[in-house]
């Protein structure tokens, strides 16, 4: 017992060798964004859609939340790995086993005649693995990790759904609005062609003026067909993402003028760490990959098994009282690797290894997360300003599409001036509503690269190493 105890109190101290403190990837962040938020900007919230002010796209988005099939699949891998937290814990406890039995058996012989047997015994066996150098302690810990990054990327996953959901439903009342003003120009160009069938009738302007105005009517009939095309296949698309068929599904709303294009305050770039799931899902793999590295390093240190059993046996079929022999037994076993070809000892460099790429991906992801952040600023920022000149652009294509149907009405100008205008026009029109679309983009954007009000709960790493 002295010898095993010496033993047990040298491999206690060779297994603190075995743990080492989580990686961090060596990034600072930076003081200051690059672009200033707007004035007026509000802080993050957990339901940030509703800055909208579209109780419609609240509705959705609480309809994708309760059915989206992809949320549900995340939230079965959160409990999948609750499960195996459970049972990287159970190594932690001895493993206790019950067993009964109870046999006849009959033998004839020529000579001696017939033989009967009976027997019945029961036994109770108990083994337990001392965790002196941390192995399963490590195992539990890497289990708790990869729970917390699994919770993580659920969030992340629910984080995704939304702003698409939302970007969907901009993109359905986007097509609306530009649908509203194909068929507008639709039918400036057939006024403009009746004009042209007049004078041609009279014989002011050529038939190759009105073989061009049917064309350009004709035009503006099919663009009008492929934006109703568009806008079903996002309709589709919008109910799927909400666990719906898309047979029935309609929204209700018809543009995107009764929108609120919010204005988010990004807050300091540091916290930026603690408002992202997929960050902190990142931060929780390399904590469960410092573990399995301490489980791998443990294996190459000896392994002492406890085991003890006790039972009782009888002479009787299916008595165990009659005259019963009792056994108990104890023993203690040290198991030592000696040679496996050096299979342990890689397991421990491809650990290492693979902490290592982690921490680079983490990094790799802070880095990604900061860019996200600042091209989400910058096209909030810019799109404001287009918008607004694109309203005036927009405007004055108007004005110039009047005075060029005045002067051809008046034999000023020839066709080919109105035809000019109009898709002048038009295009400014359809330019006007991708602007408007790509502003609240721009927005769905901003938040999801901030979070969207989510926040961590737990520092793995910092618990890891204090453990």
């Amino acid at each position: 017992m002295k010898k095993l105890l010496v033993i047990v109190l040298s491999a206690s101290i060779a297994g603190c060798a075995t743990t080492s403190p989580v990686l961090q990837p060596q990034l600072a962040a930076p003081a200051a964004w690059n672009e200033a938020p707007a004035r007026g900007a509000a802080a993050l919230s957990a339901d940030w859609w509703t800055a909208f002010g579209s109780a419609e796209l609240h509705a959705l988005v609480e309809q994708a939340l309760a059915g989206s099939p992809d949320l549900a699949i995340a939230a079965e891998r959160v409990r999948q790995a609750e499960a195996q937290v459970r049972a990287a814990g159970a190594s932690l406890f001895p493993s206790v086993d019950l067993g009964a039995s109870s046999s006849a058996r009959r033998t004839r012989h020529e000579d001696t005649g017939r033989f009967d047997s009976e027997s019945s015994g029961t036994t109770l066996s108990a083994s337990y693995e001392l965790d002196l150098w941390g192995a399963n302690r490590a195992g539990v810990r890497g289990a708790e990790a990869s729970l917390q990054a699994t919770t993580f990327d659920r969030d992340a996953v629910q984080l995704t759904l939304v702003a698409t959901v939302a970007s969907a439903y901009f993109e359905v009342l986007s097509l609306r609005g530009r649908i509203a003003v194909a068929r507008e120009n639709l039918g400036l160009a057939e006024r403009v062609l009746s004009l042209v069938q007049v004078r041609a009738r009279e014989g002011a302007v050529s038939p190759l003026d009105l073989a061009r105005q049917e064309a350009a009517v004709l035009s503006q009939r099919a663009a009008v067909v492929s934006l109703e095309q568009q806008e079903r296949q996002v309709l589709t698309a919008l109910a799927v993402l909400t666990g719906r068929l898309p047979e029935g599904f309609q929204v209700e709303a018809q543009g995107l003028s009764d929108l609120a294009v919010p204005a988010i305050a990004p807050g300091l770039p540091a916290d930026l760490l603690v408002r992202r799931p997929d960050l902190a899902s990142a931060e929780a793999q390399l904590v469960a990959a410092n573990a399995d590295l301490a489980a791998a390093r443990a294996a190459l240190l000896p392994s002492i098994q406890l085991t003890g059993s006790a039972g009782v046996a009888s002479g009787a079929l299916l008595n165990f009282l009659g005259g019963p022999t009792t056994t108990v037994a104890l023993a203690a076993s040290v198991l030592q690797p000696i040679f496996d070809g050096g299979r342990r000892r890689a397991g421990v460099a491809i650990a290492e290894s693979r902490e290592r790429e982690l921490v680079e991906r983490y990094r790799a992801a802070i880095l990604a997360a900061f860019g996200d952040v600042e091209t989400a600023l910058a096209a909030a920022s810019r799109l404001r300003e287009r918008e607004a000149l694109q309203v005036q652009v927009e405007a004055r294509a108007r004005e110039a599409l009047r005075l060029a149907e005045v002067r051809y009405r008046e034999g000023a100008d020839d066709l080919l001036s109105v035809l000019d205008a109009q898709r002048t026009l038009f295009d400014a029109q359809q330019q006007l509503a991708l602007v408007r679309l790509d502003r609240l983009d721009a927005a769905v954007s901003l938040f999801k690269a901030l979070g969207g009000g989510w926040q961590a709960r737990t520092d793995l790493a910092a618990r890891s190493t204090a453990e």
